[in-house]
């Protein structure tokens, strides 16, 4: 159909009101699994520092002689002493204020807007950095301090590929990557065992990235059976619990850390320590605009990586 000529239409209209809708859409995600699971700790220096412990190895041939008389005593092992240092991690705002001043679609505060995302960001930021493959640095006047991963630490309960090395433990160094193969029900099985052997305690969690979790749910043995609710038309084709022979644990979803690594996790034993929580600063007026400054110190500590382990260079 053609138009009539002298339509008037909005091609050619002047002073339409804008429609732009009054609510602003982020699906960003903004769950961290491991840093929201963990203990909350206080550190008081840079250097955050911590014991751990162990029995000896049981002696099947303790047996002794009635009337013995007692020439030579067992060794006293010390304690092993860890440490990581502390990190500092930063969002920072400027706003003119002209942009305050103006209506605005969505909020009526930009600055307020603005540090309400930025704190949902350095959330991020931190889930990232602790689950990363980083390992600890004292940082100087011109570089900063680096605090030693969740990576950086475990190293007693692992499964790792070809060419792979677990660090030595305490944070000063990296894992070193192997060569990549698919997640196998065996490996996890193996890893959880050896959580087992080695620590009284039982992890909680299991920590893998969507890749690896998709693969728990597909392969794994235990969800042979897909369950039907009828009542809901409900097919359950997830494994959000893993039941092996010496306990449970939850498998988790954590967007933030490397899809080769999956970490089986006490909570119990594993805490974000802070020398400085999370603060909003106003920084110093210089202008016409308004500045904050959102700023904290923390670390990580592993009370003992003997209670976790890892399955590593996954595919």
């Amino acid at each position: 159909m053609a138009l009539i000529p002298n339509t008037f239409t909005t091609y050619s209209a002047i002073g339409l009101r804008e429609d732009l809708t009054d609510i602003i859409y982020n699906i960003s995600p903004t769950e961290t699994p491991f840093m929201t699971g963990v203990a909350r700790g206080k550190a008081t220096a840079v250097l955050h520092e911590w014991q751990t412990d162990a029995l000896e190895p049981p002696n099947g041939a303790n047996a002794q002689i009635q009337g013995d008389d007692i020439s030579a005593f067992d060794a006293v092992v010390p304690t092993v002493r860890l440490g990581n240092y502390t990190q500092i991690s930063r969002k920072t705002v400027i706003i003119s204020m002209t942009e305050e001043a103006v209506d605005k679609a969505g909020r009526k505060n930009e600055m307020g807007y603005q540090v309400a995302k930025k704190g949902k960001s350095l959330k991020r930021d931190m889930e990232t950095i602790l689950l990363q493959n980083q390992a600890r640095a004292v940082g100087s006047s011109t570089v900063a301090p680096l605090l030693g991963s969740v990576l950086s630490f475990i190293h007693t309960n692992t499964q790792k590929g070809t060419g792979g090395a677990d660090p030595t433990g305490n944070g000063t160094n990296a894992r070193t990557d192997g060569t990549q193969a698919p997640f196998t029900e065996l490996m996890l099985q193996a890893a959880l065992a050896s959580v087992w052997q080695n620590s009284g305690d039982e992890p909680d969690e299991l920590l893998v990235n969507s890749e690896q979790k998709q693969v728990v749910s597909r392969t794994f043995t235990g969800n042979n059976t897909r369950y039907i609710n009828a009542d809901e038309e409900k097919l359950v084709a997830s494994i959000d619990v893993y039941v092996y022979d010496f306990g449970s644990v939850e498998v988790k979803a954590d967007r933030f850390m490397r899809s080769r690594d999956a970490l089986i996790i006490n909570s119990d034993l594993w805490a974000v320590s802070w020398l400085r929580p999370i603060a909003l600063v106003d920084l110093a007026k210089t202008g016409d605009n308004e500045k904050k400054l959102m700023v904290g110190e923390y670390t990580l500590e592993a009370r003992n990586e003997a209670g976790s382990g890892g399955i590593f260079d996954l595919s």
